[in-house]
């Protein structure tokens, strides 16, 4: 199978097993009464998303995994050698891929676990820090560990080339991936921002997949894109159902892997650049508000909530932040392309 025409396939069954899914899933979730709970702390108008279902990442979870596995058979039983059977495909490189699809799905079980209990166990907390941060760090480990037993402790930063972390590998590993988890689960506060975001990023580790030659990283940054494609319209505003923790922390945890993948997880940076406004939004607001003892920077954090409380609409925040997320990765892309050695 040509490289193109397999993006192009993964796109598209992923766009369509994602959106054929919301016909089963959703009436599923309403009849189990499975809601989402709107806080106080929040906008006052999101009170009229009370009850839609939530636990809707299940729709672009199971399509991201089925999409990859169906592609990459397709591939192999036509003769191809996208990554399946391929001895060219070093072992180190599956193993980055299949680790980080296994990790991914590992932190969408610990966001299930959190919507579960909240929504069935009415709960609104869900797990608790310390259940929450146990698994977090078991499923850290274990993802980095096998990272470094096959030899994958570099990373390629722009002009300078690849880098061997080194011992650094493992405190420079928790830090990504904790932070990019929980940046992407920030991002997920108005109706189809958080599948957008993505799905550009998603793009953008399409591209660098193909320019570095790693056709099984491009197949799985399609299917991800088209997923949530298909994920989105049933979560465009106003929308019909939410992802809720299992949805958006299984988010962050394929970014990270794509850019672990791809031997570049500072890509983070600007192909996940709103990401990283969210979550410095939130941060710099925390900060700003103990040192001055209650004064604020946003009318509201995480950023997308300052621009509602400005009255921008839904839709206009998520085609914005898009759009920027869009350029983020043009900049990455360019950053990684002339700066490789």
């Amino acid at each position: 199978m040509k490289l193109t025409v397999g993006i192009i396939f993964a796109i598209v069954l992923g766009f369509f097993i994602s959106f054929l899914l919301g016909f089963v899933l959703i009436p599923w979730l309403r009849k189990l009464k499975f809601g989402q709970t709107i806080l106080d702390i929040g906008p006052a108008w999101h009170k009229s998303k009370q009850g839609t279902p939530v636990m809707g990442g299940i729709m672009f979870i199971v399509s991201t995994v089925v999409t990859f596995a169906a592609v990459m058979l397709t591939d192999y039983l036509l003769g191809g050698k996208l990554l399946v059977g391929d001895s060219l495909v070093p072992n180190s490189m599956k193993i980055k891929i299949f680790a980080g699809i296994i990790m991914a799905f590992g932190f969408g079980l610990i966001g299930f676990a959190d919507d579960y209990i909240k929504v069935a166990k009415k709960r609104n907390l869900g797990l608790t820090i310390t259940q929450k941060s146990v698994a977090q760090i078991a499923l850290m480990l274990a993802y980095l560990g096998a990272l470094y037993m096959s030899g994958n402790t570099y990373m390629q930063i722009p002009f300078a080339g690849n880098v061997d972390l080194k011992w650094f590998f493992w405190f420079f590993g928790m830090g990504v991936i904790y932070l990019t988890v929980n940046a992407v689960n920030f991002t997920d506060g108005v109706d189809g921002l958080c599948a957008s975001v993505t799905a550009t990023a998603a793009i953008g580790f399409i591209v660098i997949a193909v320019l570095k030659g790693f056709f099984g990283v491009s197949i799985l940054a399609a299917s991800l894109a088209g997923a949530c494609a298909g994920y989105l319209i049933w979560n465009w505003h106003p929308s019909k159902v939410m992802m809720g923790d299992t949805g958006s922390m299984f988010l962050g945890g394929m970014v990270v892997a794509l850019a672990y993948a791809i031997d570049a997880p500072l890509i983070i940076l600007f192909i996940g650049i709103i990401y990283v406004i969210e979550m410095l939004s939130d941060l710099l607001q925390i900060g700003y508000f103990k040192a001055t003892h209650g004064k604020r920077i946003f009318k509201m954090a995480p950023i997308h909530h300052h621009f509602e409380m400005c009255g921008w609409k839904e839709v206009k925040i998520v085609i914005v932040f898009s759009l920027i997320n869009i350029i983020g990765c043009i900049v990455g892309v360019a950053l990684f392309y002339f700066g490789a050695k």
